[in-house]
């Protein structure tokens, strides 16, 4: 893909949300997203965790929480060559406590969270995009109910259903 800045649509049930990628900030993690993307990974997945005032997360988890593996291994985190921070309405790489961990999960961020930020907080999380287009789809995202379910807490009671993820 030749464009510098290339587009992501994640349709949800909800509306649609549109993406502009970082992708010469953040080259293996864009390329990573769009890998998943291309092999159609999201369709049908959901927002499994949601916290307002914070963020909407997905990209790894079926309508039943059940967990759907991902057959990749994880990207190497870019956060500080990114140079991009975790303010409202970009999108990061979620992972473990290990920073280079993250591989298909993904959160949108509802905030201004500088404590997820490459400066703040060893390693950081990597924002990889920025909402162009569907900011008060995020905003009813993060607005729906949530509660405890199967060990997990912050699940919308709701399904918030990632249709697809396109790549423009």
């Amino acid at each position: 893909m030749s464009d510098k800045k290339p587009k992501a649509v994640i349709e949800t049930n909800r509306g649609k949300i549109k993406l502009e990628l970082f992708k010469e900030d953040a080259p293996k993690t864009v390329e990573n997203f769009i890998k998943y993307t291309e092999d159609g990974f999201y369709d049908g997945l959901i927002f499994h965790r949601v916290i307002k005032d914070f963020m909407i997360q997905g990209g790894g988890l079926k309508p039943n929480l059940d967990v759907k593996e991902p057959p990749y291994s994880s990207v190497m985190n870019e956060a500080k060559k990114s140079g991009h921070l975790n303010k409202r309405g970009t999108i990061s790489m979620a992972r473990t406590s290990d920073p280079h961990s993250a591989t298909s999960q993904f959160f949108i961020n509802t905030s201004d969270n500088r404590g997820l930020d490459w400066d703040k907080n060893p390693h950081g999380y990597c924002v990889f995009g920025k909402v162009v287009e569907g900011m008060g789809v995020v905003d009813e995202i993060e607005s729906v109910d949530t509660t405890s379910m199967d060990g997990r807490d912050d699940v919308p009671s709701t399904k918030m259903i990632i249709k697809n993820v396109t790549i423009e």
